[in-house]
């Protein structure tokens, strides 16, 4: 398998004491300012951050993508009580214990309420964190019934099928550069992990108040202002009910990083060049 050349990317396996988590890192190019660990979103892995990753390492940012437990290269097994909230969030505790330092942390969409969990559980071991395009509960009413039938065609065809079913619906995608590397990624893709985690996409419970109580952790909510996912005056909402630095980029849909690369990576940075490293929840 192939990734940019662009130096200091590397491919990584991160161990620890919840198994073997596959990541891409990139150390900064100049002083380092801090560690951030980065999650990607429902049906997304690693390399959705690739765009993202060098512009940290240029900020000053040692950074970690990771595939979570069941995306791409990280095994899950086909036990569906392995995906479940608490467990995916312990994996992201795991995580930061491994990197033997508190990073940032920041989760796209789905991770981003993992991430929360995570921070919930074990505030200490992170500096912050980032809610990329990531809303209160569950997602809204037109991506509910998306991920309701991609739900029902993972209990009827092949991860095969389910893919070509997907390139009809973006033919553009379909013939563009990396097609074939995105369908081998996502074969790659536990089944298993795609159906318990669009569940709890349906059914996450606002923990806006939980996370507001952690007095002193710093948050930032970061989203596009067309995103389709959780409606932006809804996110921002959010931001506003935790007391959190609050980023809407223009023009720009439910990827920021993926979309708009450098202005994500600005705001992020901003945000990270702005907490104490040494601060810790109370």
């Amino acid at each position: 398998m192939t990734y940019i050349s662009l130096p200091p990317l590397a491919r990584r396996d991160l161990s620890t004491r919840r198994g073997v988590f596959a990541a891409l890192s990139v150390e900064p190019v100049s002083a380092a300012r801090g560690t951030v660990l980065l999650l990607p979103g429902y049906t997304k892995d690693k390399e959705d951050f690739l765009p993202l990753l060098p512009l940290l390492s240029e900020a000053g940012y040692r950074a970690f993508a990771v595939d979570l437990r069941g995306q791409n290269e990280t095994d899950g097994g086909h036990d569906a009580t392995a995906y479940r909230r608490e467990e995916l969030s312990e994996d992201v505790v795991a995580l930061a214990e491994a990197l033997g330092t508190r990073p940032h942390l920041a989760g796209h969409s789905m991770s981003g309420q993992i991430a929360r969990g995570a921070v919930l559980a074990a505030p200490s071991a992170f500096a912050s964190l980032t809610l990329l395009s990531s809303g209160p509960a569950q997602v809204g009413e037109e991506r509910g019934a998306q991920v309701k039938l991609l739900t029902r065609a993972l209990t009827t065809m092949t991860m095969d099928q389910v893919w070509q079913a997907l390139q009809q619906l973006r033919p553009e995608r379909a013939s563009s550069p990396g097609a074939d590397e995105r369908r081998a990624r996502w074969l790659r893709t536990s089944r298993t992990q795609l159906l318990a985690t669009g569940r709890n996409l349906l059914d996450e419970p606002d923990r806006t108040s939980e996370l507001a109580g952690l007095s002193g952790f710093a948050v930032h909510v970061l989203h596009g202002d067309r995103d389709d996912t959780w409606a932006p005056p809804l996110l921002a909402d959010m931001a506003r009910r935790l007391g959190a630095r609050h980023t809407a980029l223009a023009d720009t849909g439910h990827s920021p990083h993926v979309e708009r690369p450098q202005a994500a990576a600005r705001a992020m940075a901003s945000f990270w060049d702005g907490v104490p490293i040494t601060a810790s929840p109370r």
